[in-house]
């Protein structure tokens, strides 16, 4: 087999991108100025300029279309006993040379930026268990309130009435108003969409992701009803630049209850009661029984066929797929991997001793 020059320069263009990437993550300052506050809202905006108006996702289909190839390289590969073996791999390093410059490029290094909480004022510090209670409280009286203002009976599911088409479109309008406040999460030219993936997702444990190469936000379509308005909002945040996980999810938190909508108001406090709760519960699980006691049950029996739902797609390859995403997430900044979602709650209870989430 035939070696090109450009198969050689892009092999050897790989470990030059990753020395430049560790060295760029060790400047968030640069990465903010010139990466996600210069180049980067302008070719994220010219992706779902390019993709958003399709019906369906491009990235998904592109990465199955790319699967194929590369199980069809492998089935070759072995047929004919590792013959151009060299040449086939180096083939396979510039392709990969090709994504990661791409990764970066497009969105990856958002990972390197400064915080959230910079941008937005807030005074992070280590709280105490009373000012998480404090939060929680606060919540939890939110989450009642607009759990019975749907239902009119403490003690009915909230259920959501809206296609996934018609959440996606009312996304829009909670980050039309957040941005009225925060002029840094403005949001235009919407890509969200379906994973063509989604029943792949639910066995994995994921609710939704951002497509990096094409900029397209993709939601489980599969996922409870009464998480999709935030789990959108939270896809949306990432796309606008927010990369580490506790910041996409303080920032989808923002976007659903600054929405008008009924459904995302719940939906925004439903998803910051889990993490605030969780919280709790690993302080002090006694507390945290006392707390769902001041539950409305409506909302118990949300969060328990939501359980129940997620319950039945357990398998024994999900955590071993959990624990190279959680490595994904420590090569990327996210020093607690998988545990940095949880993070949202140092923001939420800065959030509320600044401005009360009340």
């Amino acid at each position: 087999m035939k070696l090109h020059k450009k198969t050689l320069y892009l092999t050897i263009l790989l470990p030059v991108q990753v020395l430049f990437v560790y060295f760029i993550s060790q400047h968030p300052t640069w990465v903010e100025q010139y990466y996600s506050n210069g180049f980067y809202p302008v070719i994220s905006k010219i992706l779902r300029i390019l993709l958003g108006w399709l019906p369906f996702s491009f990235g998904d289909t592109l990465g199955i279309i790319l699967l194929v190839l590369l199980i069809r390289s492998i089935y070759k590969l072995i047929k004919n006993r590792f013959k151009n073996f060299i040449p086939q791999l180096l083939n396979f390093t510039a392709i990969l040379s090709i994504i990661y410059f791409c990764f970066y490029c497009f969105w990856g290094l958002n990972y390197f930026r400064e915080p959230l909480a910079n941008s937005l004022d807030l005074q992070q510090s280590k709280y105490s268990t009373k000012q998480l209670v404090e939060t929680t409280k606060n919540v939890i009286f939110k989450l009642n309130e607009y759990q019975f203002k749907i239902t009119q009976n403490d003690t009915l599911k909230v259920e959501v009435p809206y296609s996934t088409k018609e959440i996606y479109n009312k996304a829009l309008d909670g980050y039309k108003t957040l941005a009225k406040t925060y002029p840094q999460l403005n949001y235009t030219q919407p890509s969200v969409k379906s994973s063509l993936v989604s029943l792949m997702q639910s066995y994995n444990g994921t609710a939704g992701y951002l497509n990096p190469l094409t900029g397209e936000a993709h939601v489980n379509d599969m996922i409870p009803k009464t998480g999709y308005p935030a789990t959108t909002c939270h896809e949306i945040a990432h796309q606008i630049g927010w990369s580490a996980e506790n910041d996409a999810n303080f920032v989808g938190f923002l976007a659903a209850i600054a929405n008008k909508d009924i459904y995302f108001k719940y939906s925004g406090y439903r998803m910051a009661f889990y993490y605030l709760i969780s919280d709790v519960r690993k302080r002090d699980e006694e507390l945290s029984k006392q707390l769902w006691q001041t539950v409305n049950k409506g909302i118990s029996k949300d969060f328990r066929a939501s359980y129940l739902h997620w319950k039945q797609f357990d398998n024994p390859i999900e955590p071993y797929l959990k624990k190279g995403y959680n490595s994904y997430l420590k090569a990327n900044k996210q020093e607690k991997g998988i545990a940095s979602y949880s993070y949202v709650v140092d923001l939420l209870i800065a959030y509320n001793q600044q401005k009360t989430i009340l």
